[in-house]
């Protein structure tokens, strides 16, 4: 598949969201639909955070020409091909658009928050969208999941949309990382010939590249949950639609590598509440922005940080699913022992102030 056509996918979704985010920003604002800075939040000013709503407007109008060219243009099958279980993330995201829009607007419990998190994971699911083999940890090959999978499946699609919302915490952090991400899985589909898995991520690199444009510090726009939440599930279906249908047998392990600093965050945080007796949904000012932040860097200087870091790991994501098994290892140790050196240095296990705030696993309206 020609690469200049994902491009133009990428270019559609960019220009659409770079259009879509002003006029976003305008209503949020005329309509009070703003974040109020308080608490743990770094940001001192009334913000729109219906960003959410741009992002999901420039993916969905690439995916739609995409859509239309295919029916009406003989453009490549890029969806069609596959379009039973791509219809099926499209419907997901749609139903957790519409579930972060809700909470941007008038807000959800967190109970409320994960069961419709669970309902789009189930649409994702019921068209087919699984994680079916996991690898051997003791002789090699793979390991058949059978009914297994729905469960496993639904855990690692909740699991990624919780990650990306908590690390939503300064200006072009989130949009940052997906973007990253998005790349790596857009490398490794075209790779393996994963054209609809592709498509998505191309759609997904450019809606978060034409919103960074008002996100990055100093942000005129935050992403809200609307955003966050859609950017996580996003990254989820296109990793199992692209990444889980190679035959590597550490398939699963690699794009939970390529989203290692949220994932990295989320487990650090989970350990540092149970280890200083806080309740695991209660927020705090631990996280590794929060941490850098702490150490005396701005906050572009903390995004880029961060960006290098998630950079690395997919890199070795890439590695881990194509090079020998030695650099695999020696991937896999240098990425472990340079990500615990960072949480030594940074502090990540030690304790933080805390912020009893209705939230559950976010950093809602944090600065994005």
């Amino acid at each position: 598949m020609n690469l200049m056509h994902y491009m133009i996918i990428l270019a559609v979704s960019a220009v659409v969201t770079l259009v879509a985010t002003p006029l976003v920003r305008s209503a949020s604002l005329r309509l009070g639909l703003v974040d109020v800075p308080c608490g743990r939040k770094v940001h001192t000013k009334h913000i729109s955070r219906l960003g959410g709503v741009a992002i999901f407007a420039g993916f969905s109008a690439a995916i739609a020409l995409q859509l239309a060219g295919e029916v009406w243009f003989g453009w490549p099958q890029l969806i069609l091909a596959q379009g039973f279980q791509v219809f099926g993330v499209l419907g997901g995201l749609l139903a957790i658009f519409i579930i972060g829009v809700i909470d941007d607007v008038v807000g959800l419990s967190p109970a409320y928050k994960l069961l419709g998190q669970a309902f789009a994971a189930s649409i994702v699911i019921a068209a087919g969208v699984r994680i079916d083999f996991i690898g051997n940890p003791a002789g090699g090959g793979l390991i058949a999941l059978g009914l297994l999978g729905v469960p496993l499946t639904l855990v690692y699609i909740v699991g990624f949309t919780n990650v990306i919302n908590l690390i939503d915490g300064l200006d072009g952090l989130a949009a940052g990382v997906s973007a990253i991400g998005a790349i790596s899985f857009l490398v490794i589909a075209i790779h393996t010939n994963q054209f609809a898995a592709a498509a998505l991520a191309a759609a997904l690199i450019g809606a978060c590249i034409g919103f960074l444009r008002y996100n990055f510090n100093p942000a005129s726009i935050f992403m809200g949950d609307s955003g966050a939440m859609f950017l996580g599930l996003a990254l989820a279906g296109i990793s199992i639609l692209g990444v889980m249908k190679s035959v590597a047998a550490i398939a699963l392990a690699v794009p939970l590598l390529i989203i290692g600093v949220p994932i990295f965050d989320t487990i650090v945080a989970i350990i540092r509440r149970i280890r200083h007796q806080r309740p695991i949904q209660e927020a705090d000012r631990g996280h590794i922005h929060h941490r850098l932040l702490g150490r005396g860097f701005d906050q572009r200087q903390t995004v880029l940080i961060i960006y290098l870091w998630s950079a690395a790991l997919a890199v070795g994501g890439y590695a881990m699913l194509y090079a020998p098994t030695a650099i695999k290892l020696a991937t896999f140790l240098l990425l472990a022992t340079l990500s615990g050196v960072m949480a030594y240095w940074l502090g990540l296990f030690e304790a933080a102030h805390h912020h009893v705030e209705d939230e559950s696993f976010e950093e809602k309206g944090a600065a994005d």
